[in-house]
């Protein structure tokens, strides 16, 4: 004080009539200070100990869990022109209802009987393939006729060649008979001569024995005549048995051959309507095309190929269609340094656009506004953005998704992990370290949840 006031404070007594006096008046000071900041530095360090989840953030979208329920447009499989509308943008529809109606542009396709004239041509066909195959039948029917007729001609032939063959041999002995006939009857003639000129026989006698070398000389003549018109039956007979088996092989062979022409012919014909059969198949198929139908229940979205009198080629986007019925799944993109914390079936927290949070990373039990959800799905090759994607499907122990989210709407994915102080979380968050990734369960230390002993 620089005592510059003649009002002086000699007492204190005061000091008890003012409670603001009291509040501000200096006792023990220092001690209530110290107390203060022990207090502090305790619930600090007590702090440092709480229980931390660690966890990893992940930014993604809403999707959904199957590829034939996420939004698709329609096409159309052969080109044409649109003719009539049957939807509008923002209506739904039912599986195979009818989209649009096209007109065809191909000049080969232009007749407007076109299945009724290729179905005559097929039938025409038929009847051409059931006569050549009744051909075929009536062939085969003439060459076993003509093989029965061959060995039959074959056996008369042999006949004769046997009978022939049998005359010529007993010609030829007759022939020898017929030579011993002459030869006996020359020798008695020369016995005869002898006994005349000696006066012992007549004349008459030696006559008769000329007489009658002389018919067995006829009779050796005639047997040679004999022997040879046999050899030539039997070579006649050579000759037609030769003959008969070279005429019906000359007849069945023109008859096999005419058969596998008439089969030949058969089996092109049958391709040849296999072939219309199939042409006409596509012929109705490209009928029904002409109607565009909706592959599934949806809501139209937009429409892609628009006006009437529009040439649109053969697999051109029509419209697009969202599938009525889908299963939400949120898709999250993950850095590489934390792709080997996760795991099939592991928990994580989301966060969609829309629904207000309040969140707290490390206690994920004060969080309110969260969703839970587990992995389902990992890609196994990075993704363009240069994360892996992951896919999150709704935890079914958890509170389930609001029913008004939507495909493509934002989603944020809280990925949870292992339980430490919140002193390591920080010392970790500073040295710049991933999540706990080995950890000890006794038997061995366990990398990425398998066991590595």
């Amino acid at each position: 004080m620089l005592n510059l006031s003649d009002n002086r404070i000699k007492t204190k007594d005061y000091v008890d009539e003012y409670v603001s006096l009291q509040e501000v008046e200096d006792r023990g000071r220092p001690v209530k200070t110290l107390r203060v900041l022990v207090f502090v530095v305790m619930g600090i360090l007590l702090f440092l100990f709480l229980p931390w989840t660690q966890n990893v953030r992940a930014p993604g979208q809403v999707t959904t869990l199957y590829p034939e329920q996420r939004p698709q447009t329609v096409q159309n499989r052969i080109p044409g022109r649109i003719d009539k509308w049957y939807v509008r943008e923002g209506d739904f529809v039912r599986q195979h209802d009818t989209i649009l109606r096209i007109t065809e542009i191909q000049d080969a396709f232009f007749d407007p009987a076109l299945i009724e004239r290729t179905q005559k041509q097929i039938s025409a066909k038929i009847n051409a393939m059931e006569n050549y195959r009744q051909k075929a039948e009536a062939l085969a029917g003439q060459i076993e006729a003509l093989t029965i007729n061959r060995v039959n001609r074959l056996e008369q032939a042999q006949n004769r060649y046997d009978q022939a063959r049998f005359r010529v041999v007993s010609d030829s002995m007759d022939v020898e008979a017929a030579k011993v006939d002459y030869l006996i009857a020359e020798e008695r003639v020369q016995r005869m001569q002898q006994l005349f000129e000696q006066g012992l026989k007549s004349l008459m006698d030696l006559e008769t024995r000329q007489l009658t070398v002389q018919e067995t000389r006829a009779r050796l003549i005639s047997a040679e005549n004999r022997l040879l018109a046999s050899r030539n039956e039997l070579i006649n007979a050579r000759i037609e048995l030769s003959g008969v088996d070279n005429d019906f092989a000359e007849r069945l062979n023109k008859a096999r051959s005419e058969r596998n022409s008439a089969m030949s012919t058969y089996y092109d014909t049958e391709a040849e309507v296999t072939r219309m059969e199939n042409q006409l198949a596509n012929f109705e198929m490209r009928t029904s095309n002409y109607h565009i139908l909706a592959p599934q229940a949806g809501f139209v979205t937009k429409a892609i190929s628009v006006g009437i009198g529009e040439n649109i080629a053969a697999g051109a986007q029509i419209v697009s269609i969202m599938p009525s019925r889908y299963d939400l799944a949120a898709e999250l993109y993950i850095s590489p340094v934390d792709f080997p914390l996760l795991r099939m079936d592991n928990k994580v927290r989301l966060i969609f656009d829309g629904w207000p949070a309040i969140v707290f990373s490390g206690w994920p039990q004060l969080s309110n506004g969260t969703f839970g959800g587990r992995i389902v799905a990992i890609d196994n090759f990075i993704s363009p953005n240069g994360k892996y994607r992951i896919m999150v499907a709704p935890d079914e122990d958890d509170i389930p998704w609001p029913q008004d989210l939507r495909w493509g709407s934002g989603s944020d994915g809280i990925l949870l992990f292992k339980d430490v102080p919140l002193w390591y979380e920080l010392w970790r968050q500073l040295n710049g370290f991933p999540p706990d990734y080995y950890h000890n369960l006794g038997q061995g230390t366990v990398l990425g949840g398998e066991a590595k002993k």
